[in-house]
């Protein structure tokens, strides 16, 4: 059985639709870590409650990035990490990510890339007044939401509430995310 590592920052949603796609036997596949950058963010309780080992802690008690990201990839070499999956994690992975596990890290983004770039995707789409919105999943490189694309799903919308937008999108990250982890692993 394949291993997963997700990384997320906030509530966990993608989180617990690949947990529970592990769970339920969609992914032929296990979470075997769940990183988290903020200490008290909800989906540590997600991770607790499907029984899954975290890793949460602060960059800072590790003197910065490059340190974090060595105890994360000493972590994940230790119990043979194969895909990475980032769900909501709002930090910019540096080269000792990358040079270990290049290749094998996928984000999710909540535009159709390459628009909308960034932390603010939804609402700068929002402000521009697109009326087509979607979902990408890309591989991780050194640039901000720059890696080749693996999927998308687009959605219509024609309106100028960014809440809703992330609503509906939610609704098609959570199973866009699943089948494309599902068709990686067939790769790995």
């Amino acid at each position: 059985m394949k291993k997963l590592a997700v990384f997320a920052s906030g509530s966990g949603t993608n989180f617990e639709a690949i947990a529970q796609a592990c769970a339920d036997g969609r992914l032929d596949a296990g979470v075997a870590l769940m990183v988290c950058d903020k200490p008290g963010a909800a989906v540590v309780a997600r991770a607790e409650r499907f029984g899954i080992p975290s890793f949460v802690a602060s960059p800072k008690e590790f003197g910065g990035k490059a340190g974090f990201e060595q105890e994360i990839v000493r972590r994940m070499d230790a119990i043979g990490i194969d895909l990475v999956c980032l769900a909501g994690y709002m930090r910019i992975l540096s080269d000792v990510m990358l040079d270990a596990y290049g290749g094998r890290i996928i984000n999710i983004h909540p535009s159709l890339l390459p628009a909308f770039k960034g932390a603010h995707a939804v609402e700068d789409a929002v402000a521009y007044g697109v009326k087509v919105y979607g979902i990408s999943i890309h591989w991780v490189n050194a640039e901000l939401d720059g890696g080749k694309i693996i999927a998308q799903r687009a959605f219509e919308y024609d309106g100028n509430d960014p809440e809703e937008v992330h609503r509906i999108g939610q609704k098609i990250e959570h199973a866009l995310y699943v089948e494309t982890i599902a068709k990686l692993l067939k790769q790995i």
